[in-house]
């Protein structure tokens, strides 16, 4: 195609000014493309496809991270705050801290038995999303994931700023039992890969609640796990209560035995040295692929803490 009198836009010279030779060039690429395309570019043209379609899933997913973040602003600190959030009364991170428990029951046990001057707790309904097997786009759109993100208040992704985050500590707290260890597993897999960045410095915690109470008269233990019961029924005659859940302790219990920083142990989630290994057991234990999550359990079969 010939241009008798070329317009360009800008000093660059990058881009064709001519108004009215948008409709001939428009043809000629067309008639040319869908040739190619129908004769010679299928596989090119899937590859075509399937870029547009991730730039788009990209792009929408970076929407979505600034409207998680802007739906905290113009109305101050607590604007935008999911529903079920009941927040601290401390303005200050350092000795703020968050509590992310599963369900309304153990919220409710947790609420009643916190110290509102420095403890907020976050219930999540249902399951959360394993993030290992989906897209960003569809992550960000989950209605738990994005109660997380807006309670922390630090954004995700190019949105993140740690200046921020509202709480110090951000304690993972699900029942003791194995049903338990999955939840905090899927929280867990949320926080390493949407927000790697409080993992590498040491703000994300697993509370650490009893799974038993035994008694023997009045010597009354907290016990967390099958080997120290074994240990203190093997002692005499006890009185043993196994807890299903967090919901079944009564908020005073709920408080001495897992949120009182005087009596509670808390562990710190961090990735060191192994962080490259992290990542490919996270990927082979969370991800979509059978086979090698089938190869490590059988490996590692033996090595198993089985609640049966």
């Amino acid at each position: 195609m010939k241009l008798p009198n070329p317009q360009f836009e800008g000093q660059t010279k990058g881009k064709l000014g001519n108004g009215e030779t948008t409709g001939a060039v428009s043809t000629l690429v067309y008639d040319k493309l869908s040739y190619f395309f129908a004769n010679e570019g299928g596989g090119i043209l899937r590859i075509i496809v399937d870029k547009a379609l991730s730039t788009r899933r990209a792009r929408e997913a970076a929407k979505r991270a600034k409207e998680l973040v802007r739906s905290k602003g113009g109305g101050g600190r607590d604007a935008g705050l999911p529903g079920k959030l009941a927040d601290c009364i401390s303005r200050k991170p350092a000795e703020a801290e968050l509590f992310i428990v599963e369900g309304d029951s153990a919220g409710g046990s947790a609420k009643q038995g916190r110290d509102r001057k420095f403890q907020a707790i976050l219930p999540l309904r249902g399951k959360i999303l394993n993030v290992e097997k989906a897209s960003l786009d569809k992550i960000l759109a989950n209605a738990e994931v994005g109660n997380i993100v807006k309670a922390l208040g630090c954004g995700v992704g190019s949105e993140f700023d740690v200046s921020r985050l509202r709480y110090g500590k951000i304690v993972v707290m699900t029942d003791a039992d194995v049903d338990g260890a999955h939840i905090r597993t899927l929280l867990l897999t949320l926080f390493y890969r949407l927000l790697p960045q409080l993992v590498s410095e040491g703000r994300i915690y697993a509370a650490q609640p009893p799974l038993y109470r035994a008694a023997k008269g009045k010597d009354v233990r907290w016990l967390y796990s099958d080997a120290e019961l074994r240990e203190f029924v093997g002692r005499g005659k006890a009185t043993v209560q196994r807890y299903k859940g967090l919901g079944e302790m009564s908020p005073e219990q709920l408080w001495v035995t897992t949120m009182n920083p005087e009596n509670r142990t808390l562990r710190r989630i961090s990735v060191t040295e192994c962080a490259a290994e992290a990542g490919e057991i996270l990927d082979i234990l969370m991800g979509d692929a059978v086979g090698p999550r089938r190869d490590f359990i059988f490996a590692h079969a033996t090595e198993a803490d089985m609640d049966v």
